[in-house]
């Protein structure tokens, strides 16, 4: 046996060669490493970090006060139930129902409670990121929102947005948050929301909404839709991109309506009909299993009502951590203003030199360390 492995060893097998030679010159060999996400690398860096008091102070989703994700009880006691419920796993047409797709005209229900899942963007990374590729023909310019020469309340800069609004081309698309901007944590008040109607108006501009933590501003669903409702009423047809997945604790299931306000049917049919034309590459058909959820939520009374009421707990909660942060700020001795901890609202709260805090992250548990840490190092 010595012999003959000593025989092969040296045999030269044209096949053996070439398949070595390909593994060496694979196509993926000059394929460099890429950067990790801005957010997403930190997850994966909180994940690596061995420290027993680390914390995470950028998830995006919501967090229970045990720093664990949360599953909103009227959803948990739903979830077996609906799954039970579907019996096939095929993909349904854009146009089924399974869809959810509504468009509103004028004469309809200003808020949607329809479900849909076309283009649905959460992140603000992500828009750049849809309106400047090639095919989409759309140069993407930035508005101010928060002073970020003097920092001075970390507060709404409104004049400062309204001017550069002001400036942009007629007819151009206008991308608005429409409560707990993500990640500033400042929104307009309702009299600046008219404001910036009448520069709409005036500049022939698309109001283009984005509404993803729909119940975090201020734990009322309805009062956090009142920018939407407000520009429908003033006639704007606007486009309105939501997201569940927080509100109802549908991260994983990525659940989310798409709602564009037409003038009449017959001009919401034309629309409808591109919808399924952009859908097709897309994505082609909906998951169906948070969706069903969803729409099983929205459309049983006894169950909306419950679920509102949980999504006005979470707020609660975030509130509250924001107050016990200015607390415990105080108790350590104050060098800096911190009062934009709770002027801000939602989900985060916006840092200078560019960074959030997720309020989700914040516990009874960790909030003195957390505390103690800020005021160390911005002292």
């Amino acid at each position: 046996m010595a012999l003959l492995h000593s025989r092969m060893a040296t045999t030269f097998h044209p096949g053996l060669a070439a398949a070595a030679s390909a593994r060496a010159s694979s196509w993926w060999t000059h394929v460099e490493m890429g950067p990790p996400d801005p957010i997403l690398g930190v997850a994966e860096a909180f994940k690596r970090d061995t420290n027993s008091k680390k914390m995470n102070l950028g998830v995006c989703a919501y967090r229970d006060d045990n720093g664990k994700p949360y599953m909103i009880p009227s959803i948990r006691r739903q979830r077996p139930r609906l799954l039970e419920k579907i019996w096939t796993k095929n993909a349904y047409p854009s146009g089924d129902w399974l869809v959810f797709v509504r468009l509103l005209q004028r004469s309809e229900p200003v808020f949607c409670k329809d479900i849909l899942s076309l283009a649905k963007m959460s992140f603000y990374p992500n828009h750049p990121g849809e309106t400047t590729r090639p095919s989409s023909g759309m140069p993407a310019c930035s508005y101010k929102v928060i002073d970020t020469m003097t920092h001075k309340t970390c507060g709404f800069d409104f004049s400062g947005a309204l001017e550069d609004i002001s400036r942009i081309p007629e007819q151009s698309v206008l991308l608005l948050h429409a409560c707990a901007h993500n990640p500033m944590g400042v929104d307009p008040r309702p009299e600046k929301w008219k404001e910036m109607v009448s520069v709409v108006k005036k500049k022939s501009l698309f109001a283009f909404f984005d509404m993803a933590y729909q119940g975090f501003a201020s734990g009322d669903g309805d009062k956090d839709a009142w920018a939407v409702q407000h520009f429908i009423e003033q006639g704007i047809n606007v486009c309105l991109c939501q997201s569940y997945a927080k509100n109802m604790g549908l991260y994983g299931e990525r659940v989310g309506s798409f709602t564009v306000v037409c003038k009449d049917e017959e001009e919401a049919k034309r629309v409808e009909s591109q919808l399924k034309i952009l859908i097709r590459p897309l994505y082609s058909s909906p998951p169906l299993n948070g969706a069903r959820i969803a729409a099983t939520i929205l459309t049983s009374p006894d169950l909306r009502k419950q679920w509102l009421q949980e999504v006005k707990g979470m707020a609660d909660r975030i509130i509250s951590k924001r107050t016990q942060l200015i607390s415990n700020l105080k108790k350590e001795g104050l060098f800096h203003n911190w009062q934009h901890i709770t002027d801000q609202i939602g989900m985060f709260f916006y840092m200078i030199k560019d960074g959030r805090i997720s309020v989700a992250g914040v516990t009874s548990g960790n909030v003195c360390y957390l505390t103690h840490a800020i005021h160390q190092v911005t002292k």
